[in-house]
């Protein structure tokens, strides 16, 4: 599917958490999730250091664009970290997230980065396998940053639904 990708304004705010929430519907139902965490505000998103893409599927004429997707990059201590994908389930398995990693790798090494990691869960399709196959590896997590995320992940109570990874791409 044709999307355009750009960086992410203060007006998509509202349709970024709208997405958030959706795509965490998905694990949601699979885990039975009924304490799932909040999706993290747009206020909170946008005061946090690096970049947000949108991937935007292109309007009807005379209708303005609707975001369908956003990968969130945070940038910190010199680390790139892939914090967040999410695309609304309707527009799921068309290639928009591959699109928006694909956009995420490539403005991080624009950035200057060697690497990128992220977190997620290692039996879920949509997550390890499918970052898998985007260039991404099971890896440790091996600074104050990655090893605060694992911190943060146990406090909000996601292992309790399965096996949580890091994994890295070369950039």
């Amino acid at each position: 599917m044709t999307v355009l990708l750009r960086p992410a304004r203060a007006s998509d705010d509202a349709a970024t958490e709208r997405i958030e929430i959706a795509a965490d519907a998905l694990l949601v139902d699979r885990f039975g999730a009924v304490d799932w965490p909040p999706p993290t505000s747009p206020h909170e998103r946008s005061s946090w250091p690096g970049y947000v893409l949108v991937a935007e599927q292109p309007a009807d004429e005379g209708a303005a664009p609707t975001p369908v997707g956003f990968v969130h990059v945070l940038e910190i201590d010199g680390h790139a970290h892939l914090e967040q994908l999410s695309v609304l389930p309707a527009f799921g398995r068309r290639g928009i997230g591959r699109q928006l990693v694909e956009a995420a790798l490539a403005e991080a090494r624009e950035r200057g980065h060697s690497r990128i990691t992220l977190r997620t869960y290692a039996d879920v399709p949509w997550n390890a396998p499918f970052y898998a196959s985007c260039g991404f590896r099971v890896s440790e997590p091996d600074t104050p940053l990655l090893r605060k995320l694992v911190e943060t992940e146990t406090a909000l109570g996601l292992f309790r639904h399965g096996a949580r990874v890091q994994m890295t791409a070369p950039l």
